[in-house]
């Protein structure tokens, strides 16, 4: 992916999490645990979904898409970001830089709609449930995710078209451990303006969409449930309080990330911890891990090998 001649910087310098060595060895465990967990977990979803003849439903072909986003957003930066804590200057290539900006992007916008894709499916289920056979299938969840995708894809390839062609020409420290769009359109050597306020439409306005819209369907949903049963209110309030929270963890930091003006402060970069290395983890556990019809299936796959061990 090549620059204009105006860019004299070939790399950029990652300031990281922080300065102190006990720190980084703190950090290091910490995430290389959360790391290690949230890839096995996704991958041992998308096996038990593809396994489990009961488990062929849209909801779960939803949630066996989400693992796989979860698996490439898990990869994106975090493994680079456990190798700098040993390396004393980190730095990352003009390339490279441009390239995580696509990924995160791409992934992040594709999570998204996905998850407004899964509300819709919870959405028709609960509200509309003798039309449920009839308007969710599986071509229709192949859609969702196709759309999901190319939303994603779309919504990285107009931040990147207006980013990779942008003078940088010093200086390149980006305080985080990722490249984080909003830092790296601040170091270049003309006026961005124009770029920040496209930017803050673009990612503020899907951000800012698909959480009101996650918002109201979960809202809607847990009215549902109260006027039809007082007993399922409980266990509804249960899974849609475990899934705002997740929504909010990820979103948040988006939405404030993309509404709130150009000024950073040094505890965003933890803040963008919860959607870029927290979220890969968070999402097997809320949606998939406390449904009881995953877990019977966890159950069963672990019966089954250890009869085949046995025998």
């Amino acid at each position: 992916m090549g620059h204009t001649n105006e860019s004299v910087v070939s790399e950029f310098v990652l300031l990281g999490l922080s300065n102190s060595w006990e720190l980084q060895l703190f950090f290091f465990a910490i995430f290389s645990i959360i790391y290690v967990t949230s890839v096995l977990g996704n991958i041992m979803i998308i096996v038990i979904v593809s396994c489990d003849s009961h488990l062929n439903s849209p909801m779960y072909f939803l949630l066996s898409n989400l693992s796989f986003i979860d698996i490439c957003q898990a990869n994106f930066a975090t493994p680079k970001m456990l190798v700098d804590f040993f390396v004393e200057h980190k730095t990352i290539s003009f390339e490279g830089c441009m390239a995580q900006i696509f990924l995160l992007h791409s992934f992040v916008g594709s999570e998204m709609m996905l998850l407004v894709a899964m509300a819709s499916d919870r959405f028709i289920a609960i509200c509309k449930p003798l039309h449920y056979s009839t308007i969710i299938n599986r071509k229709l969840c192949v859609i969702f995710v196709c759309i999901s995708w190319v939303v994603g894809i779309l919504h990285s390839v107009s931040h990147l078209a207006f980013t990779v062609n942008l003078p940088f020409c010093g200086p390149n420290e980006i305080d985080s451990f990722f490249c984080d769009l909003p830092l790296v359109i601040e170091l270049a050597c003309r006026d961005t303006f124009k770029t920040q306020i496209i930017t803050l439409i673009n990612s503020g306005l899907i951000s800012l969409s698909c959480f009101l819209a996650l918002i109201i369907s979960y809202i809607i949903i847990l009215v549902t449930v109260r006027r039809r049963s007082s007993s399922g209110s409980s266990k509804a309030l249960s899974t849609l309080t475990a899934r705002t929270t997740v929504v909010i963890l990820f979103f948040g930091p988006c939405i404030y990330f993309y509404i709130w003006p150009f000024s950073r402060f040094s505890v965003d970069k933890f803040l963008s911890i919860f959607y870029t290395v927290c979220t890969p983890l968070l999402n097997p556990i809320i949606y998939s891990l406390r449904n009881e019809d995953v877990k019977a299936a966890v159950r069963k796959l672990r019966s089954r090998h250890v009869n085949s061990w046995n025998n």
